[in-house]
């Protein structure tokens, strides 16, 4: 597999995505649906925005690891949640976990009315092999 970053500014780069991703001779790609802070039982979480971030970057990353996919294969990554002011006040968790893994991914932020039950945060990705 053959990824190619394409980046015609800088400015995306202190918020941790690009502007585009090429992949070549792909093996297989991994969809993966929205995960959130629902734990092993079932339940959806109540907690704050800061530990339903991490509780989903948990999930998504078992979801990804799971399958024989790797964190820093994500080449898309999309971000829904209940209140970007919130989310902003965490995201240097988000970045810190990009950082570990170097992913670079395409991303979207997109602020939703509501999400599942007591929901805050859900990241939906496409991982590529």
């Amino acid at each position: 597999m053959e990824k190619r970053v394409i980046n015609p500014w800088e400015w995306q780069n202190e918020r941790s995505y690009v502007q585009a991703v090429e992949v070549k001779q792909a093996e297989a790609t991994l969809y993966v649906s929205g995960q959130t802070a629902i734990n092993a039982e079932g339940q959806s979480s109540r907690a704050d925005m800061k530990t339903q971030l991490q509780e989903t970057i948990n999930n998504l990353e078992t979801v990804i690891t799971e399958a024989g996919y790797q964190c820093s294969n994500i080449v898309r990554l999309n971000i829904y949640t209940t209140s970007t002011e919130e989310f902003l006040g965490c995201f240097d968790m988000l970045q810190a976990w990009l950082n570990l893994h170097s992913i670079q991914q395409a991303s979207t932020v997109l602020e939703v009315a509501g999400l599942f039950e007591t929901l805050n945060v859900e990241l939906e990705a496409v991982v590529v092999r």
